[in-house]
């Protein structure tokens, strides 16, 4: 049954890439909207979760925040020594960007996708009610987890070829997180820790990377009201959900 219902997980995946796809005569706004889908799901879905399922501290900080801003430092981190890799080799880039980047940051959010069914999977052992909330919830932030993983691939120079590559990945991880739920369980804290840490680099992507291209060719009140767009829309998905 979770498997069957993680397949609505992959139609809205492939929904939300496809999306992507077709507005590239509008490079701004897609960047603009994945920016704020980026920072909706980290603010308002990843962050809270983590804090609650990983709600030991250290140090007087919860770990789950002490893994968000590792995860951003990280993100930075592998950024910088890419991007000083190629320069080194006289690579051209643009804005300093390297392709390894978009692709590790999709498969990031093919990690992510995985963990979702799993989630789905968990929550059908429990009962089918709480399997069917927890589908819901995910199926519904799925659009956006598509939409992002084509447009991270792409913003960072990869082809096209590459880009859906990654996006038939993250649709169909679900379905496998959803399958293998059946023969693993993931502890509570270290799913939390996880959320955090990749919270924390999705954010990074967005702030310093996603929405500064958005606004360098035009900077247009359009672009700031798709970024706005992007954080209610999932504001909606977490309320209804909720």
């Amino acid at each position: 049954m979770a498997v069957f219902v993680a397949l609505g997980a992959f139609l809205m995946t492939l929904a939300g890439g496809w999306t992507a796809q077709r507005v590239t005569d509008r490079r701004h706004l897609v960047l603009g909207l994945a920016g704020g889908l980026m920072l909706g799901v980290v603010g308002l879905d990843l962050l809270p979760e983590a804090l609650r399922a990983a709600d030991t501290e250290v140090f007087g900080v919860p770990a789950a925040l002490l893994l968000f801003v590792a995860g951003f430092l990280v993100a930075h981190l592998v950024e910088r020594l890419l991007a000083g890799r190629r320069a080194a080799h006289g690579a051209e880039e643009h804005v300093h960007r390297a392709p390894e980047v978009g692709l590790t940051a999709a498969a990031a959010m093919v990690g992510h996708s995985a963990m979702d069914g799993l989630a789905i999977g968990a929550a059908f052992h429990v009962g089918g009610g709480m399997g069917l909330a927890v589908a819901v919830a995910v199926i519904a932030h799925d659009f956006a987890d598509g939409f992002n993983t084509f447009t991270l691939t792409t913003v960072y120079g990869n082809e096209r070829r590459k880009a859906i590559g990654m996006l038939v990945a993250d649709a169909v991880a679900p379905v496998v997180g959803a399958a293998l739920a059946v023969f693993l369980t993931i502890p509570e804290k270290v799913l939390g820790g996880y959320l955090g840490l990749f919270g924390g680099a999705l954010l990074y992507l967005a702030a310093a990377e996603i929405l500064p291209e958005a606004h360098h060719e035009h900077p247009a009140r359009s672009t700031l009201l798709c970024t706005i767009a992007g954080a209610a829309f999932i504001w909606l998905v977490v309320g209804l959900a909720g």
